[in-house]
């Protein structure tokens, strides 16, 4: 399946966008924080960037700026009332963006998607299906880190083996939990503004996810910090950078227990 990187704030309409369009695509949710976007860009290599323009008086003029410097040869549609879409017009007259006016139907996003990509609906539609048989056997591991190297890093470690989902906050990651559960959970402790511990609290208070197994991944190495860490009853947990093959051992023992 393609690769689209959803940018915009978690509202209910990105959230539905989200959910309609992840059937078909490999969608992975990201602020629209310039500096978050440029770790996202390498780590997600997406085939198209979709931006929600809801709230579109504060959004980072930059991000358009750098899309149209750094990836040209990538497409970029754009969903916002007229209103919404008037700060960025200039960069409508590239062929590399397109806006699409709210409120939109998500088949004509889905349309709009497809034209980009120089694909049809049907071709879309036949790929997302052999895929989910593919990965259907593979068990799904979401890996929730801020620093992006970190994420690329455990992507690569683990994708061979499992479906690697990534949420680069804790609020995108009970977003991403909600579109799919996990069966594991590799969560980074030290977190600005959420941290792992307040990530975890947040998932065991959910019924539908306080049994998902999480392991914690901790940079610090000092007695009083791993006591602390381990107070919380994680799964497992590990110092990061982790070993490979310890980690996946770990990970093949919490899922088969």
């Amino acid at each position: 399946m393609k690769k689209i990187l959803l940018i915009g704030k978690l509202n209910n309409v990105v959230k539905e966008i989200n959910k309609f369009l992840s059937q078909f695509f490999h969608v992975q949710l990201c602020s629209e924080n310039v500096s978050v976007l440029e770790g996202m860009m390498k780590i997600v290599n997406p085939d198209l960037v979709l931006i929600s323009l809801i709230g579109a008086y504060d959004i980072d003029t930059s991000i358009f700026f750098m899309l149209s410097d750094q990836y040209t040869q990538i497409p970029v549609l754009t969903i916002g009332t007229k209103e919404e879409s008037s700060s960025f017009f200039k960069y409508y007259e590239e062929s590399q963006f397109e806006n699409l006016i709210r409120p939109v139907e998500n088949t004509v996003i889905m349309n709009a998607v497809c034209q980009r990509l120089g694909l049809s609906e049907k071709e879309v539609e036949k790929d997302a299906i052999e895929e989910r048989k593919e990965t259907s056997d593979k068990k799904r591991i979401l890996v929730v880190d801020d620093n992006g190297t970190a994420l690329r890093t455990m992507k690569v470690m683990l994708e061979e083996y499992y479906e690697v989902a990534l949420a680069i906050s804790g609020a995108q990651a009970m977003t991403t939990i909600g579109k799919k559960r996990p069966d594991l959970i590799l969560l980074d402790y030290e977190m600005p503004v959420c941290d792992g511990k307040m990530t975890l609290e947040m998932i065991r208070a959910d019924d539908d996810m306080k049994d998902i197994p999480v392991v914690f991944l901790t940079a610090i190495n000092d007695r009083a910090h791993i006591e602390a860490v381990l107070k919380l009853k994680p799964a497992g947990y590990f110092l990061k950078p982790p070993i490979k093959d310890r980690l996946l051992a770990e990970i093949n023992k919490i899922l088969t227990s």
